[in-house]
């Protein structure tokens, strides 16, 4: 396992990195609990910070996530990683219409949300580097970008209940849907912004995931654990953080593509339902208590076995 500056990483020192970097979350879902409580976030204002994160932190977040150096030196594995990155998102697509037909409606564009868009985008890009060094990083960055346009088309798509021309328009007005073409536009130019206007980027960015968890925190104070203790939620877990990882490095193992790529790949497939499952749900009126408990069973059971899909590949 590498790390960026002092060499290889001690198993230990990867999984204590880990576990902080988990128990963080916890913290801020625990925030929004006591938010809940004190009746900071409640019912009738949570959709006003649904707003919020989505109108204006996440697309800063996701502009700054494209801001990454870019090549011709370092193309062709970047396209390599980009092509199976796309590859496997359109085949979370596909697989998430098969697995929960019988599920009830709202809950089921949950599961299959959660199944096409994993948390990757938090949590695959410190665990990647923190395995494989700064190159995993720039693997992890380039293979996040099929995953950001699924997010906000296929998976935006799920929460909708409009015609494709309605859902066509609102997806291509949509505040992340622009910011993932600007993004793109930006990457691939290497436009240098100016520092004032990085540093804002930046700055509001990074508050995605304090202010996505605490919402998510507040809407979990008002679920019972009956709630969470739920199988559906665990087989679409065992689906998400076991399954789909497994089903990625055995067809990645049949082409000889390069071992790093291989890593950084399923190491991406491995991670709990994302966030933004429970601020689409919020907002359109979805299940924001089942997506609740989805993302919180999830990434307590990726506790385990995110450190045991990691311990195949390194």
């Amino acid at each position: 396992m590498n790390s960026e500056k002092g060499g290889l990483k001690t198993g230990e020192e990867w999984e204590k990195e880990m576990f902080e970097l988990q128990g963080t979350l916890f913290l801020f879902i625990a925030a929004g609990i006591y938010a809940n409580k004190k009746g900071i976030i409640t019912n009738q204002n949570r959709k006003k910070f649904t707003d919020f994160i989505i109108g204006i932190i996440l697309p800063c977040n996701i502009v700054n996530s494209f801001l990454i150096k870019w090549s011709y030196s370092i193309l062709k594995n970047c396209a390599a990683v980009l092509i199976i990155a796309l590859v496997a998102q359109i085949l979370y697509v596909l697989l998430s219409k098969v697995l929960f037909q019988r599920t009830d409606r709202d809950r089921q564009a949950v599961l299959r949300y959660g199944v096409i868009c994993s948390n990757a985008g938090f949590l695959g890009n410190p665990i990647a580097e923190s395995v494989f060094g700064s190159q995993g990083l720039l693997f992890a960055s380039v293979a996040l970008i099929p995953l950001r346009f699924a997010m906000w088309s296929s998976g935006l798509k799920l929460f909708t209940k409009t015609d494709g021309k309605s859902t066509a328009k609102k997806l291509l007005t949509h505040p992340c849907i622009i910011a993932v073409a600007a993004g793109f536009v930006l990457m691939l130019t290497q436009v240098k912004l100016p520092a004032f206007f990085l540093k804002a980027l930046t700055g509001i960015g990074s508050c995605n995931t304090a202010v996505s968890m605490i919402v998510i925190g507040s809407i979990l104070a008002e679920i019972r654990i009956k709630e969470i203790l739920n199988k559906e939620l665990f087989y679409f877990s065992v689906i998400r953080l076991i399954g789909i990882p497994l089903a990625v490095l055995g067809i990645l193992k049949l082409f000889p593509i390069d071992n790093l790529v291989t890593g950084v790949i399923v190491l991406l497939s491995a991670m709990p339902a994302g966030s933004t499952t429970v601020m689409l749900a919020e907002k359109y009126d979805g299940n924001a208590g089942f997506a609740s408990s989805c993302v919180f069973l999830s990434t307590v059971l990726s506790l385990v076995t995110i450190p045991l899909i990691s311990f195949l590949l390194v």
